[in-house]
């Protein structure tokens, strides 16, 4: 349950700065929509032009409206997860851009190994079985019953005492059948050990290969992509505003900076998913009824 509310409280993040981000792309369309007014009616570009940087403004309201659909939506997940599904939503405070976690592969699988409750219930079921086996070993030899009885006879007026000892003598069973069950039971016990180290080994895998992708491309759309889509964003504006380049090398601009910006918090979303995932032991499901 601790890892999905995590996991809810950085979905709920990210759509917040999705929000803010589809805010910033209206403002943009907007403003090229008003520079594409001033310039068709100074003559210097065509009606098609305006029509189309209108056309984007609206588009851009359109994905805010996804934006806005998709935090609301996050923020009752976390609710829900919190069990308080009646709170308003309201915004979260964190930054989901620092403090980015670092995990090494060896030190993730020893830490899984260790401290996987799904792992401590097999060894717990493979020690019970040890168990079972050592007990059925020990019922192949009978228990000696001691019987001791005190008893007053009113007919010849004396206390009796009688002392009995009894055991069983096993000439054909002597617990065969159950010892070679529980032997099977310890055998299919350590496979299941086994067995459920190289699952969570493979999921493991999955988790830290979306993590390490995930990771990397933060890192690229921080260092590079993400100043150089901004600087060709500002230097295009510019230069279409003063009527040295077009309508269509401003809208490339555009849309390259906003869908740079939404793929950085996909990225950003997948890298915190994944490192809840490996930091939380890759538990899920605490609304899911037990097994």
């Amino acid at each position: 349950m601790l890892n999905d509310v995590r996991r809810s409280f950085y979905e709920v993040l990210i759509a917040q700065k999705m929000i803010d981000t589809n805010d910033q792309m209206v403002r943009i369309g907007e403003e090229g929509a008003r520079a594409a007014e001033q310039l068709w009616a100074a003559a210097e570009v065509s009606r098609a032009d305006v029509l189309q940087a209108q056309i984007e403004a609206e588009m851009a309201k359109v994905s805010r409206n996804v934006a806005e659909n998709r935090h609301r939506a996050a923020w009752r997940r976390l609710a829900g997860r919190l069990g308080r599904p009646d709170i308003e939503a309201t915004p979260l405070l964190g930054e989901v851009d620092s403090g980015l976690p670092q995990f090494d592969w060896d030190e993730s699988l020893s830490r899984l190994w260790a401290g996987s409750p799904e792992l401590a219930g097999a060894r717990a079921a493979l020690q019970r079985a040890r168990c079972n086996l050592a007990l059925q070993q020990r019922l192949r030899y009978p228990n000696v019953e001691v019987q001791a009885i005190v008893k007053y006879d009113e007919t010849v007026d004396q206390t009796l005492a009688d002392v009995g000892v009894g055991i069983a003598l096993p000439v054909f069973d002597r617990n065969q059948g159950n010892i070679v069950t529980a032997d099977a039971e310890l055998i299919a016990a350590g496979r299941e050990v086994r067995r459920l180290e190289l699952e969570l080994r493979d999921r493991l895998v999955t988790a830290f290969e979306q993590y390490a992708t995930a990771r990397w491309q933060v890192d690229v759309y921080n260092n590079t992509i993400l100043p150089n889509s901004k600087a060709s964003l500002d230097m295009t504006t510019i230069g279409y505003r003063e009527g040295e380049l077009g309508y269509l090398t401003l809208l490339t601009a555009q849309r390259t900076y906003f869908s740079v910006n939404l793929e950085y918090l996909a990225a950003l979303n997948q890298l915190w998913t994944e490192s809840v995932r490996i930091e939380g032991l890759l538990l899920s499901g605490g609304l899911e009824a037990p097994e």
